[in-house]
């Protein structure tokens, strides 16, 4: 096996570090090292994104017929490597990973029409309801009603934990269109403006007490929401089909980079902090429980490339996107532990997220984030489906059990 990359290869990692130089600027870094779950001000969002759609790379998982990049898999991991090292923003995934798919495949054309182009400019953000109270990982036992009336659909209902629900300029989901059978198959999927008359936004405020405006997760509520029939995404009824289909996207992905990158701050912060008198890099416990999730991160890195290698060649994610949700979730609660090990008692001065002022960090500058980010990733391996149901799915999809 050749291990080495192409020429064209490292002049595109020179064309994606050039546009990092000029793109992620100074306003942008300073606001990445204060976000704890990758979230930034709405504006600093769509400016980054607009960035990326100028260059053309807004969407390089997209087919090329529709705007896609057409990489190859050496120049999406070289891509997703480059902006993993700089620390760039992420993308806002729902509209681009997430619904993009379901439009192309199950939408009608008015929907792709009206939506992908303005989801890949950034022109319409878009967040997802699928959760409930009390319907979370059992998804569907959800109640959201959704009632036929004659010209408009009728929405009833909450959806919750959703995230960036503020920032967004339409949800779309899952919804209850009928009782009868399996709950399975009365569920429709739905777009709805959040500027409809009756849809409420309730910020939900976490231990890290985020500034306002700037929370992560929300509860959104529909009373009485009116919404053209043209709204809803193939049939009536035929949700859950659509809404499996889009949980592959948001499954899969790639973890390892931001992995890699996560272990160098470990590393960083290990250098800096001492323990009885020691570094604490220099402690042989702790060099063991870093060496062994660098072997299992380098496992995830080329699992990751055999996947990417089936996507290239049109082939739709599958059960191996649990796999690596799995896994990869693993792996960032157990970066963000060493972190936290690493760090000692700096972690512990607690210093409210804030954007926009000029307040010291309390401590070294990577301080104030690193037990909030460890607490909040205790997330990662319940949302996109717990880790338990993703077992259960590799356990029937994969092993045939």
């Amino acid at each position: 096996m050749d291990l080495n990359f192409a020429p064209e290869d490292e002049a595109f990692r020179k064309e994606v570090r050039d546009f990092l130089d000029e793109a992620f600027d100074d306003e942008l870094r300073a606001a990445m090292k204060k976000t704890r779950a990758g979230y930034m001000p709405k504006h600093l969002h769509v400016r980054w994104q607009k960035a990326l759609h100028k260059k053309g790379w807004a969407t390089p998982n997209w087919p090329v017929e529709y705007g896609g990049c057409g990489w190859s898999p050496t120049q999406k991991y070289i891509f997703d490597a480059e902006m993993s090292a700089a620390g760039a923003p992420i993308t806002i995934p729902f509209g681009p990973r997430m619904l993009a798919p379901v439009l192309m495949k199950f939408g009608s054309q008015k929907q792709k029409d009206e939506f992908l182009p303005k989801i890949q400019s950034t022109d319409i953000v878009f967040c997802q309801g699928y959760s409930e109270p009390g319907s979370g990982s059992d998804l569907a036992s959800l109640k959201m009603k959704c009632e036929d009336k004659g010209d408009h659909w009728l929405l009833n209902g909450s959806k919750i934990w959703t995230s960036v629900a503020q920032y967004a300029d339409w949800i779309f989901c899952l919804v209850r269109t009928s009782n009868e059978g399996k709950p399975q198959e009365g569920i429709s999927f739905v777009l709805v403006p959040m500027d409809a008359d009756g849809v409420t936004v309730d910020p939900i405020i976490t231990v890290d007490l985020p500034e306002k405006g700037f929370q992560e997760v929300n509860q959104v509520f529909f009373e009485d929401v009116k919404i053209p029939k043209e709204n809803m995404v193939g049939e009536p009824n035929k949700g859950w089909t659509y809404a499996k289909y889009l949980l592959e996207f948001e499954r899969g992905g790639t973890y390892s980079q931001g992995l890699k990158r996560g272990m160098d701050k470990v590393r960083l912060i290990a250098s800096e902090e001492q323990e009885n008198g020691e570094r604490v890099l220099d402690d042989p416990v702790f060099q063991k429980k870093m060496a062994d999730a660098e072997s299992l991160i380098h496992a995830m890195e080329f699992t990751e490339l055999r996947v990417l290698g089936r996507l290239s060649s049109g082939q739709n994610p599958g059960p191996e996107s649990s796999m690596i949700k799995c896994r990869g979730s693993e792996l960032q609660q157990l970066v963000s532990e060493l972190a936290f090990e690493a760090a000692g008692i700096k972690q512990s001065p607690f210093q409210p997220l804030k954007f926009g002022d000029n307040e010291p960090p309390i401590g070294p500058e990577w301080a104030s984030a690193v037990g909030p980010r460890m607490y909040n990733y205790r997330k990662v391996s319940i949302y996109a489906g717990s880790n338990e149901i993703q077992r259960n799915i590799m356990a029937k999809l994969v092993l045939g059990l």
